[in-house]
């Protein structure tokens, strides 16, 4: 095993992560990843799934699977994106071990370069699991990052044992909620091995704007009530249960506008299905699309808005709460995953229960109807800014390399 050198230099293994093929893609990760690599010297291999037939499958999904370049640099940070064989739909049960064979030969490169000592992985299935192999076979520790996929894994029998697996095997686990964490470890993972480690805002980039100049850029008038959601368009994200009583809430509020943000994920593309639902409900006057925008734009766009809702079905740790609290909005949304842990009392927003349409919408009208003290939850939003996780994430990596003896191999 080749000794660890100083700072530990650290490779992420992430299949979602942002490329100029698919610029939105993992930007949560990046965001927190080059962070730490402001820090210590950092690498990204993404792996990317392919199989023969995928660019025929894009002429009827144009959003299927885009791809990636096989090298980008990103902030000075190298980035590589080798394939992997995955099959749509099937055998998901080797996802792991073909991403971790398509991704050997470039981890071994870096390892006889000095540039690995730790695999930092990111989602426990598929990339956990590949990482907990590549793991064993360059004989260097392996952190992995619950970030809510776990959820849905956890209920597959056939994925399950392989998530647990990853974790048994890894050296040290983080998870951006604590409600993660309690679902593994019901599950059997380790709790001693696992620390909560939320994902922070970037309280600079995500400041309050001008809220006339901010309407006026969107063609809003200076007093409707506006509603805003941001994510990827797929139906885990609700966007779907915020447009079905809308119908409902503009009885209180006439002018109501509400604004999505966002576009296809790696989930999928439900933009159609959305705007048939707008179109069959007449609201073709009251939801603007706004498509997919940078971080560097999103703030003007929040700016505009009186409250945030996201109707999820399921996340780990929202990143989009904090950047809306940073500019000042209550935030409406679903008590899943680690949504309660983020907006944790009434004074940022309002949680209901998942699936319960007439206390989303009591909850929204409520929201639009209050006075709420924008500058508190803005200050609430500095109190989780990025530099105390940072500082504890760098802290655990230099920890499993501080010297030849103590670098171990995961078991």
């Amino acid at each position: 095993m080749q000794a660890p050198r100083y700072p530990a230099h650290i490779v992420v293994l992430s299949s979602l992560f942002p490329s100029q093929l698919q610029p939105g893609a993992g930007l949560f990760i990046r965001e927190r990843m080059f962070r730490v690599g402001q820090r210590l010297p950092l690498s990204v291999v993404a792996p990317s799934p392919w199989f023969p037939l995928q660019g025929l499958l894009r002429r009827f999904k144009p959003h299927f699977r885009p791809g990636a370049p096989r090298y980008e640099k990103q902030a000075g940070v190298d980035v590589w994106f080798p394939r992997f064989l995955s099959i749509p739909g099937v055998l998901k049960g080797f996802d792991g071990w073909l991403m971790a064979i398509g991704a050997y030969a470039t981890l071994r490169r870096l390892q006889r370069e000095g540039r690995l000592d730790i695999i930092d992985a990111h989602f426990a299935y598929p990339d956990g699991y590949a990482a907990s192999l590549l793991g064993n076979w360059l004989q260097v520790p392996v952190t992995i990052t619950l970030r809510g996929t776990e959820t849905r894994h956890l209920e597959d029998a056939r994925l399950a044992p392989l998530l647990l697996k990853a974790l048994q095997r890894a050296t040290r686990v983080f998870s951006v909620s604590e409600s993660l964490k309690k679902l593994v470890v019901a599950r059997g993972a380790a709790p001693a091995k696992i620390e909560v480690v939320g994902n922070g805002v970037d309280t600079v980039r995500f400041s309050p704007r001008d809220r006339v100049t901010a309407r006026a850029s969107l063609g809003l008038s200076p007093s409707a009530p506006v509603l805003i959601s941001v994510g990827g368009l797929v139906s885990r994200k609700g966007f779907h249960r915020v447009i079905e009583i809308l119908p409902q809430l503009r009885r209180d509020f006439p002018g109501l506008v509400y604004l999505v943000v966002g576009g296809p994920s790696a989930e999928g593309d439900n933009r159609a299905e959305l705007e048939t639902q707008v179109a069959g409900l007449g609201l073709q006057d009251c939801v603007h699309f706004l498509g997919p925008r940078s971080p560097d734009a999103l703030a003007d766009i929040l700016s505009a808005a009186d409250v945030f809702v996201l109707a999820t079905s399921n996340e780990g740790w929202a990143n989009v709460f904090l950047e809306a609290m940073a500019c000042g909005l209550p935030v409406v949304t679903t008590d899943v995953g680690g949504n309660r842990e983020v907006v944790r009392d009434a004074s940022l927003g309002v949680v209901v229960p998942f699936g319960d349409a007439q206390l989303l919408a009591g909850a929204l009208a409520a929201a639009l109807g209050r006075n709420w003290d924008r500058a508190a939850i803005r200050r609430y939003a500095e109190e989780n800014s990025w530099g105390e996780r940072v500082e504890r994430l760098c802290g655990h990596f230099q920890g499993l390399v501080r010297g030849p003896s103590e670098a171990r191999p995961n078991g």
